[in-house]
């Protein structure tokens, strides 16, 4: 297996995102998540995605920070992957509803 950050495209994942696609719901989702990813897998994933909606809501790292636990390292980090990655962390915001819309 490649170490090469730019070489995380495999058949396996290929394979992981077909089948996380294939889920049809959270009722679904919810127990492959947590038998696939142990559970500071998922609590470092959900810190993640924390942290994208804190920094898309403009709050400053350190607050950020202080709010999710998440160093102000691991802050800056995920912000130049949301200002200058691929786009997925955008292309995911634009999906989630509003202040007050229905989920």
């Amino acid at each position: 297996m490649s170490l090469d950050p730019a070489e995380w495209r495999s058949d396996a994942s290929s394979d992981l995102l077909d089948t996380i696609l294939a889920l049809p719901d959270r009722e679904a989702a919810e127990p492959f998540f947590r038998d696939l990813c142990t559970l500071r897998e998922l609590h470092d994933l959900a810190q993640r995605w924390h942290v994208v909606r804190l920094l898309d809501a403009g709050q400053p790292y350190t607050e950020i920070s202080r709010t999710t636990g998440a160093s102000t390292a691991t802050v800056t980090r995920i912000a130049g992957w949301l200002h200058h990655g691929t786009g997925g962390y955008r292309q995911a915001l634009a999906r989630q509803p509003g202040p007050g819309d229905p989920r």
